[in-house]
């Protein structure tokens, strides 16, 4: 059965192709460290769904469930060495949730940016764009294969590339942009809705400043939203406004 054909696919969609960044540790689930399985299934069901459901969907999964580059720099190691082991870690995070998309029927490519062809294919845009025409969902990879950027930049340059209508940022225990940090701050209030110039110049913690820049400077709206709800996905691709919406 084709995805055209799929009994999902005529249901309204505010967006076809979009790109949704998940932070590492939103695999980790209560755990301290790796990879929940449960969580990562539970990632993996809604995202076919939104894929049966007609639209087109690549994802950027970070790596602090397993090494933050950033940490490991403060400690001593040096930064590049650093940022390239914690590239490698969202390797393993990507093919963990290839392997959970595969195991309920979906189909999903790896493509990382730092070729290693014995577990995935090698980032080459146009292939890239191919699978999503086929209805695969397509998992990128160790950021941009460059030290120095976080994974936020890596996926607000791939949902450029592949002309995303939008980035999903997937956050792990809040709804989405704060005032302050909700979790330390019982004062933080929550904002519906904000720019992206506003965003950076209050230096509220939405992505990374240099992410943050490249969605502005290219009109890409993003949606931070609370990845614990697991209809939050679908309902934001139908059109529901849920949690942070930060326009350009």
């Amino acid at each position: 059965m084709s995805l055209a054909e799929h009994p999902k696919a005529a249901q309204a969609r505010a967006y076809k192709r979009v790109l949704l960044k998940i932070s590492g540790e939103a695999l980790m689930g209560e755990s301290q460290y790796g990879i929940d399985q449960n969580v990562c299934d539970r990632i993996a069901q809604e995202v076919l769904e939104a894929v049966r459901s007609g639209g087109e969907m690549c994802l950027v999964i970070g790596g602090g469930n397993i090494f933050r580059g950033m940490q490991g720099a403060a400690k001593g190691m040096e930064r590049a060495s650093a940022d390239y082991m914690g590239m490698l870690a969202t390797v393993m995070n990507a093919l963990a949730m290839q392997n959970a998309i595969e195991a309920i029927g979906g189909q999903a490519r790896v493509l990382s940016a730092i070729p290693m062809v014995t577990v995935c294919e090698p980032y080459i845009r146009r292939r890239a764009l191919r699978h999503m025409e086929k209805g695969r969902i397509v998992i990128f990879a160790a950021g941009t294969g460059n030290p120095f950027f976080t994974s936020d930049t890596a996926a607000a340059l791939r949902a450029l590339e592949m002309h995303a209508e939008v980035l999903l940022m997937a956050k792990h225990g809040v709804e989405g942009i704060y005032t302050a940090d909700p979790r330390t701050d019982p004062n933080a209030e929550f904002i519906p809705e904000i720019s992206a110039r506003e965003a950076l110049a209050r230096g509220l913690k939405v992505m990374d400043s240099t992410a943050l820049s490249l969605c502005m400077d290219n009109h890409l709206p993003v949606h931070v939203f609370n990845i614990a709800d697991d209809s939050n996905i679908n309902r934001i691709v139908s059109g529901d406004r849920v949690g942070t919406l930060v326009t350009t």
